[in-house]
């Protein structure tokens, strides 16, 4: 079966939609909302987002630009009202794979559908091909540092990465445990396929088994309808089991079971299903802890700890601090379309000193207020020109007060004593997005 993300606010419309494609063939996943199918399609998405332009918060278009941002190949098949249609065709230029308009047929959606998935098998495909071919892989960028704990993660990572076999990544909050699960798997023989993440301490334990295994009609009150689990969805690609310490005890027994068996069973059945997939899975304590409180199972613990990938905490590789710093402002420039800020020398090396709890998270934080502005003068002052001081001086000074004020600019001319079109005039100077600013303060 080939998979379908359908984004649609309006719960009847996406329900009957989802019906009719999963009688077409289709593995549908049905989603109320756009940042439900961003946390689902990434770069190695081996499906297609058919997706209404408007909803409510993010709509059709918006969820578009962002899925291009993750990968521009993934392909979004929007649907529209008559009255959207040029809308709908300016979303063709800019990279939607094709629209539908309403009322439609099923089948005309269908097409529409196997088209985008061959297409969209034909770029994962290649990339493959591409890979397999000697192209090299990007774990530089994604894992920087040249202190030795971090050449000594991408070598194993890669060696790791080459191999099928099941992994266990170990790491402290905000270090990177999930960017190592990602390459893990885009330098996989499993790149084209699904990466499925669940979050364990974050399933709601009435519903952890459906969620996992999934459901025939009538296993539950409320099983209306046959559904996927996440297992089945991530086939022939990889699940990554986030925070697995936290899993309860009985659901890790049959966690067990699925590692050693490739089987599942969903609720209200008796039939495996054989599971192709490859399992990742995160924990920010050590394993070996919980099986001595009796936490978490040792057999599965044994079964787990096979081939480890250790992510180390920012304290043990303080000299790649200034240089990660700077590259995560490159990026965060990028991301906000705003020019780079220069930081001066004493303060990168101030920050190899600090200490980051929360590791190269709160280094991105940092990053993000300094690309907006929200930092003090002297992060990037320090040795510049008078005239360079005072300039970042004022603009720190307006980005905060509009911080400040939640976004409101009459309080923020008011409260400096300047008019609204001096304001106006400096925040396009210092490239300052008000809403930017408060979303970063947040």
């Amino acid at each position: 079966m080939t998979r379908v993300l359908l984004v649609d606010d309006d719960e009847k419309m996406r329900v009957s939609t989802a019906q009719a494609l999963e009688l077409a063939g289709f593995a549908v996943e049905a989603l109320g909302s756009a940042d439900e199918a961003l946390a689902l399609a990434g770069p190695g998405f081996a499906g297609a987002v058919v997706s209404d332009i408007r909803m409510p918060g993010m709509d059709g278009m918006t969820l578009l630009g962002r899925l291009h941002d993750v990968d521009p190949d993934i392909p979004v098949i929007l649907v529209t009202g008559h009255a959207e249609v040029p809308l709908a065709v300016e979303a063709i230029r800019g990279g939607a794979y094709d629209f539908i308009e309403k009322p439609f047929v099923v089948q005309e959606l269908a097409t529409v559908i196997r088209r985008a998935i061959d297409h969209r098998g034909l770029v994962l495909e290649n990339r493959r091909l591409r890979a397999v071919a000697g192209k090299r892989d990007d774990i530089e960028a994604r894992l920087p540092g040249r202190t030795q704990v971090m050449v000594d993660l991408r070598y194993r990572l890669r060696a790791i990465g080459s191999s099928d076999t099941d992994a266990l990544i170990i790491g402290p909050t905000g270090a990177g445990k999930e960017v190592v699960a990602r390459a893990l798997h885009d330098i996989s023989i499993r790149a084209g396929r699904p990466f499925v993440a669940i979050n364990c301490a974050a399933l709601p334990e009435a519903l952890i088994e459906s969620e996992l295994f999934g459901h025939e009609a009538g296993a539950f009150p409320g099983a209306l309808r046959a559904r996927f689990g996440k297992f089945e969805h991530a086939r022939g690609g990889t699940v990554l089991l986030d925070e697995i310490g936290s899993m309860p005890l009985e659901l890790q027994a049959k966690l067990l079971r699925v590692l050693q068996e490739r089987v599942i069973t969903r609720l209200g059945s008796n039939d495996a299903i054989p599971l192709d997939v490859r399992f990742i899975a995160i924990s920010k304590v050590d394993l070996a802890e919980l099986v001595a409180r009796g936490a978490f199972r040792e057999d599965l613990y044994w079964r787990l700890n096979v081939a480890v990938l250790h992510v180390p905490p920012l304290s043990a590789r303080r000299e790649d601090i200034p240089l990660l710093f700077l590259q995560l402002v490159r990026e965060s420039a990028a991301r906000h379309k705003l020019p780079e800020r220069e930081a001066a020398s004493a303060f990168l090396s101030s920050l190899a000193a600090k200490e980051w709890p929360g590791n190269v998270r709160e280094l991105r934080n940092l990053a993000e207020r300094f690309v907006l502005g929200l930092e003090g003068a002297e992060v990037a002052g320090q040795g510049a020109r008078l005239s360079d001081q005072v300039a970042d001086f004022e603009r720190s000074l307006i980005a905060g007060a509009i911080a400040a004020h939640g976004g409101r600019l009459r309080p923020v001319y008011e409260t400096l004593g300047i008019s609204r079109k001096t304001l106006y005039e400096k925040m396009q100077k210092y490239g300052l997005d008000r809403r930017l600013i408060v979303d970063a303060d947040h």
